[in-house]
């Protein structure tokens, strides 16, 4: 069953900036970090709609970007965690969708959808190797089908540092069209932000849907002197270099809105930021050298939230949220309603004129968004990782550890996950776990998690809720 889609008098540009470990305290028009330094997209948030309660549908970077891309919970099929991918062939993106409806669909920077090492039982069908490890070699014919160009963009400019595929350059000129290799030279926050110009440029005369993933301030961790100098005084080194790489983030953004007045149009733009899931905090913030190119804190903050990526604690899944889209959306709003990256895709089809599958879990945010008095009807938003699941039903969030212990939640309170209410609430807990074992038997696979935790689990929620195990 479709959902029929309100036409607009013009097809909208879409606009969708994903940035990487983000935590909510650095966005400057939040007020939690004094050092934060994020005026064009505070000013965006002005602007437009500020969601208080944005959420991504995961604590890690893959099955965050398959939510996001299509509209649906990854869980569905089978893409839990990073190890689950990559995303099935058989899954329609929403760039195949926006294509569809008539737009020009372009890519830039982080994809992290196709196959990898990590993903086992993919290696092991595709290969016939069981125990794949970082030197097994994946043939390139093997990963492109699920590169950009073949998940329905039409340009792309595809990695994460300086060697990108693509099939345009920053002068705007055509490469091959299937795609090819370049090295860059640069920043690679500035590459990204250049390649998404490039595309603006290319297509400004017909409508185009824009999916600019920005790499940042994921590890490992680069900044300029330019971005750097930005931040002076003493603090942790990691501190100063997440605060440089968000800077650079918001000159893209402001550069990339700038670009759009210049071209008239501002006003036929819908545009969201959103972070992926929250920052890596690794516990303990330990300022490690730059130099050291793994898993380590990224610099960036979760404040006031309790936990980090990887936690399906509001610390890991509550994240950055913002959609603009001026002469349409009221300015100034702040969005008290949850809304998650799921919303994301039926918002941008309803902006484009074409049907909403029912197949999408997520809402149309243009009805709330156009008139702010309206608030989004009732719903239950769900997140499943590892061995934790939890829901949110209005200001509760009932989680379930795979161990067997239960947490309720009001997050309306100043105390939020700080105090566990199970114990007055027990009737309130038992209508979420309710819900929340329905949806977990719809997922692939099947099943509220079993009792299994795996030891870094442990470790996060011993130090975050003095769980011992």
């Amino acid at each position: 069953m479709l959902i029929a889609s309100v036409a607009f008098a013009k097809k909208p540009n879409v606009i969708v900036f994903y940035t990487d470990d983000h935590g909510w305290a650095d966005l400057g028009i939040h007020g939690m970090a004094d050092d934060v330094k994020t005026p064009h997209l505070d000013q965006l948030a002005r602007d437009g709609v500020l969601c208080k309660h944005g959420y991504s549908t995961a604590p890690q970077c893959c099955p965050s970007r398959a939510g996001v891309m299509t509209g649906k919970y990854q869980q569905r099929f089978g893409f839990g965690h990073n190890g689950e991918g990559p995303l099935p062939l058989a899954e329609t993106t929403l760039a195949d969708r926006m294509r569809a409806a008539g737009y020009r669909t372009g890519m830039v920077g982080k994809w992290h959808l196709e196959p990898n090492w990590t993903c086992s039982d993919w290696i092991k069908d595709s290969l016939g190797v069981g125990n794949a490890t970082a030197k097994t070699k994946i043939p390139f014919r093997q990963i492109l089908p699920y590169y950009p160009g073949n998940r329905g963009f039409d340009e792309f400019f595809k990695g994460e540092m300086y060697r990108y595929w693509a099939n345009y350059d920053l002068d705007g000129n055509d490469l091959e069209k299937d795609g090819e290799w370049k090295n860059m030279k640069g920043y690679r926050l500035d590459i990204q932000t250049d390649a998404s110009l490039a595309f603006i440029d290319r297509n400004k005369d017909e409508p185009f849907f824009l999916y600019c993933a920005y790499f940042a301030p994921h590890v490992p961790m680069e900044a300029t002197e330019n971005y750097l100098s930005r931040f002076p005084g003493e603090m942790p080194e990691r501190r100063r270099y997440a605060l440089a790489m968000i800077s650079a983030m918001d000159d893209g953004v402001g550069r990339i809105r700038e670009r759009l007045k210049e071209l008239k149009l501002e006003k036929d733009t819908l545009i969201f930021v959103i972070a992926d899931n929250g920052a890596p905090l690794k516990i303990d913030m330990e300022d490690i050298p730059i130099s050291f190119p793994g898993g380590a804190w990224d610099g960036s903050l979760n404040t006031p939230w309790v936990g980090e990526k990887g936690m399906v604690m509001e610390g890991g899944v509550r994240v950055p949220y913002i959609a603009a889209w001026p002469g349409t959306f009221p300015a100034g709003q702040v969005c008290e309603d949850p809304v998650i990256t799921l919303d994301v895709a039926p918002t941008c089809l309803a902006a484009a004129g074409a049907p909403i599958p029912a197949e999408l879990d997520g809402v149309n945010l243009i009805p709330r968004f156009s008139n702010a008095q309206r608030p989004l009807p009732g719903r239950d938003l769900f997140w499943r990782f590892w061995g934790q699941t939890t829901v949110r039903r209005g200001d509760w969030k009932y989680i379930w550890l795979g161990d067997g212990r239960e947490m309720l939640f009001d997050l309306s309170s100043e105390k939020h996950e700080h105090e566990n209410l199970i114990a007055k609430h027990p009737e309130k807990a038992a209508q979420l776990k309710e819900a929340l074992v329905k949806w977990n038997n719809e997922l692939k696979p099947r099943g509220i998690p079993p009792a299994l935790f795996n030891d870094q689990e442990v470790k996060w929620y011993k130090h975050y809720l003095n769980l011992a195990q």
